[in-house]
């Protein structure tokens, strides 16, 4: 049986505590919450929106033994705090889109939760990631907008073979708004 993956979130307080899916985690049990950044484990894999690398399959083994971090705090105070040294190895997740209420059909704009189910899922512990989303009544619909890409994803080997990916699931979508524009 494998061990729990240990997950902990960089949490800066600066969103609503009733809508914000870290704190939710946090009450479950499912994450350790940190509220300075140095307080990080060192060689976890930081799931990190401006890391040139994108996180893979290949991942999987550092988060195993070393454990996933989500930093959570407003998107527009984002760019400042992330580009302090944030310890661990960074990764960009590939292009999905938001389940949750607040950021709906949103590309890109994942609560902590869902970045933190999809690296999950990625990775190929879907059960855990399922376990994460388990605890919102909105946590299907994002497995369920996603699935093809999460699937995908998950197929691949690395960082190069997930961007590949994603180029194919942007050009299938460029190519299906450009029909519905068209009728």
């Amino acid at each position: 049986m494998q061990k729990q993956v240990r997950i902990v979130v960089y949490h800066a307080r600066q969103c609503d505590p009733k809508k914000c899916t870290a704190l939710k985690l946090k009450r479950h049990g499912l994450v350790r919450l940190v509220h300075q950044i140095k307080f990080l484990p060192k060689r976890a894999v930081v799931l990190n929106p401006l890391s040139e690398i994108a996180f893979s399959p290949a991942d999987k083994e550092r988060i195993e033994n070393f454990g996933l971090t989500a930093l959570d705090f407003s998107w527009e105070h984002a760019e400042n705090a992330l580009l302090k040294s944030v310890r661990g190895t960074a990764r960009c997740l590939p292009y999905l889109v938001a389940g949750n209420p607040v950021n709906f059909a949103k590309p890109t704009k994942l609560s902590t939760v869902e970045a933190l189910a999809s690296a999950l899922y990625i990775a190929g512990l879907k059960e855990e990631a399922y376990k994460l989303l388990s605890i919102f009544k909105w946590g299907q619909t994002f497995i369920d907008l996603n699935h093809e890409r999460l699937e995908g994803y998950s197929k691949t080997r690395n960082s190069t073979e997930v961007i590949e990916m994603q180029k194919l699931f942007m050009e299938k979508l460029q190519t299906r708004q450009q029909k519905e524009g068209k009728q």
